[in-house]
């Protein structure tokens, strides 16, 4: 994915907060994937309306940092190569 990329929940997968786990989930019918908290954070914002600069921004303005957008596109590439995350610009 690019910049420009609008990544959201890849087909078969849910996102949800789970109370127990005390954390963000990944859930699908074979199981499920226990997010870290910067995980969750990131999918949280794949709403595949915006693009990833945007999410980036949004995150740096949440922690009050800069220079996230690196560390956030590695770990699209990660979920987007276990097809947790697809481009939802790209007719996925």
């Amino acid at each position: 994915m690019t910049p420009e990329s609008k990544p959201r929940i890849g087909p078969g997968f849910r996102l949800q907060w789970e109370a127990a786990q005390d954390c963000h989930v990944l859930l699908y019918p074979e199981g499920m994937v226990k997010l870290n908290g910067s995980a969750g954070h990131i999918m949280t914002r794949c709403d595949g309306i915006k693009p990833i600069t945007e999410i980036v921004a949004d995150l740096e303005a949440a922690f009050n940092t800069s220079g996230l957008q690196s560390e956030v596109l590695g770990f699209i590439d990660i979920a987007a190569g276990k097809r947790w995350l697809v481009d939802a610009g790209a007719g996925s």
